[in-house]
């Protein structure tokens, strides 16, 4: 076992299926490890997520449930629920100050590994949020599947709505998009869709119709429903870094931190994995092998003297 008992070989910051991989794959390479997370992902509203190999439909609480029950089996791991406020620069390290409900608390670790993926903000449409994790989605590739064949509304304000409608056309060839009467899909792209089947509908939409059984039209100003069985939303996504702040690292013109492929960010002993590096929005899968992939990174780097960062084919 590495660190000290005042200092930790890493800490983790955010306990989605990228920072519970790495903290997991670090503390089986013997590594002191906090994982530092407030339970309150972005997809706390899903009740089922998909693609995750041999936990296809478990809830993501549940999932993340199961991965901390297996991380704090391992000697050297250490959880604490609360929030990173602050991560200044420290003599052995860093000092990571937290915290939550009024309860504050600090810790120090050699190096950081930031894992707090992103906030989204759904459009201001009255009814969205009810249906939000049930008849309402974000992720086409994580749920497409359970959409497949029903009519569907592409409902966003961001000007990638017309390729997430060509991509949702693998699943369902009753679609529309609504544009809430945002000017974002051009001429070309409405032909383009129309050529596909897809309308386009630029009307503001006023609320999301449905009841018990689920979700039944989307109801525009003019006062017309149009009937729809479920839909896609586009969130708007920013990132979470605010506690890194007094490191200024690179970021991005999205905001997410700027790392190599291997996760290292341009301040030295502070690495990222997931959705808080480009392109951010990603599958619960997709996060977990990034956590997995830096978290070797790390070890090596702590390691030292190791030129390469991957075992070589011989």
């Amino acid at each position: 076992m590495s660190g000290t008992a005042d200092t930790y070989d890493v800490a983790v910051v955010g306990g989605g299926p990228a920072g519970l991989s790495a903290a997991l794959n670090l503390v089986r390479a013997r590594r002191r490890v906090l994982l530092i997370d407030s339970n309150r992902p972005r997809n706390s509203a899903t009740l089922m997520s998909h693609g995750f190999l041999t936990r296809d439909g478990i809830s993501p609480l549940e999932l993340r449930r199961l991965g901390r029950d297996e991380f704090l089996g391992y000697e050297g791991a250490e959880h604490r629920t609360t929030l990173a406020q602050k991560v200044t620069r420290a003599e052995d390290g860093y000092v990571i100050e937290c915290a939550m409900r009024n309860k504050a608390s600090s810790a120090t670790a050699r190096t950081v590994l930031a894992a707090t993926g992103l906030h989204e903000t759904l459009p201001t449409i009255e009814g969205l949020r009810a249906f939000y994790g049930t008849a309402i989605h974000s992720c086409i590739e994580c749920d497409g599947y359970d959409k497949r064949d029903q009519a569907l509304a592409v409902i966003g304000e961001h000007d990638d709505l017309a390729e997430r409608a060509v991509l949702l056309s693998q699943w369902s060839d009753d679609l529309i998009v609504f544009t809430n009467g945002v000017d974002i899909v051009s001429r070309g792209d409405e032909e383009a869709l129309e050529a596909r089947g897809i309308t386009t509908d630029r009307r503001t939409i006023s609320s999301i119709e449905g009841d018990r059984d689920g979700l039944t039209g989307i109801r525009l100003a003019d006062g017309d429903v149009v009937p729809r069985q479920g839909g896609f939303v586009r969130p708007a996504w920013s990132s979470e870094l605010g506690y890194l702040d007094t490191l200024a690292p690179d970021l991005d013109i999205d905001g997410l931190l700027v790392a190599d492929s291997h996760g290292r960010t341009s301040v030295p002993g502070l690495y990222v994995a997931g959705e808080s590096a480009a392109p951010g929005p990603q599958q619960l899968i997709v996060a977990a092998g990034s956590g997995a992939r830096t978290a070797a990174t790390i070890n090596r780097d702590l390691v030292g003297g190791i030129r390469d960062l991957a075992d070589a084919v011989q």
